[in-house]
Order: C-alpha cells, then structure tokens, then sequence
C-alpha cells in the first residue's frame, strides 16, 4: 500500500470520505523528513558538543564575515533564534569561550557578540561536517530531482512568507 502516509491517506478516505485527506502526502512527508533529516543533524552537532541553536548563532556570525561580529538585534533577525533564546545561548556560547561581547564602537550603549579565535575554529570544523552530511542526506535524490525541489521549495517559501502567518 506504500508508506506510511500513503497507508494513513488511504484510511482517511476509508473511514471519512467527506474530507480530502491528500495535503498529508505533501505535507505529512515533510514533517516526517525533517523529523528524520533534524535528528540527524542534531547527532551531528552534538559530537562536537553544540545544539542546533548553538550551531546557529555560531554560523550566523562566521558567514557575515569579519570581524565576525554583530550586535545581538542583528544576530537574532540573522539567525533562527527568537531574541528571548539569545541571551542565554550567548551566555552559554561566551562560558564556553566561543564568543566575546565587546563595546560596539559606533554606540558606547550597546554591545557587538563577535567570534572568539576558538569559536571561528569549531564552527568551521563543524560547518565542514554539516554540509556534508547534507550532501550526504540528499544523494537519495537523482540531480534533477534535488534542483527541481529547490525550485519548488523556494517559490512555496517565498510565497508563505510573503503572505505572513496562515
């Protein structure tokens, strides 16, 4: 009968016809593949003792470039945490020495967040990996396949997120 989406879109029409079960094999197999493609990401961050978040912050600082700094507003529009998570990750990440705060010398009141020596040296040692692994991840996928879905994917989220929260 196929996967186990397919197996749940079949009961569904089975058991409640009224209804068009058939976003799920879209929509139900991408929860599944980032549940699956997540976990392994987060295995590989945590060999080298990072969260998902951790890697974010420290990646977002690393691809702006030299000095490898930005001010904490800047960090967490550029990055994937929430301003609330920031402080308490950069805490963590500035502990653990991978990043410094520093006087922001355009304004004495506010504060850059810039790489530490270390910081750069993991998160590029860690990035290697992480793209890898993603590489590895998508050779499922024939290349045609793979840059249709980049295509697709890239309308779908643009449309999404030009229209705001559903």
């Amino acid at each position: 009968m196929g996967d186990h989406v397919a197996q749940a879109v079949q009961q569904w029409r089975t058991e409640f016809p009224e209804v068009d079960a058939s976003p799920m094999y879209v929509l139900a197999r991408l929860t599944r593949l980032n549940m699956h493609c997540g976990k392994l990401i987060s295995e590989n961050f945590a060999r080298f003792g990072l969260g998902r978040g951790d890697f974010d912050v420290l990646g977002t600082l690393r691809r702006n470039g030299e000095p490898y700094a930005l001010r904490p507003t800047e960090l967490s529009k550029s990055s994937m945490l929430t301003s609330g998570t920031m402080t308490s990750r950069l805490d963590k990440l500035e502990k653990n020495g991978l990043v410094q705060r520093l006087p922001n010398p355009d304004d004495r009141r506010a504060l850059m967040i810039q790489l530490t020596e270390k910081g750069r040296t993991l998160v590029e040692e860690v990035a290697a990996r992480h793209f890898e692994l993603q590489a590895e991840i998508l050779e499922i996928l024939e290349p045609e396949d793979r840059k249709a879905l980049e295509g697709i994917l890239g309308r779908w989220s643009d449309k999404l997120e030009g229209a705001g929260e559903m």
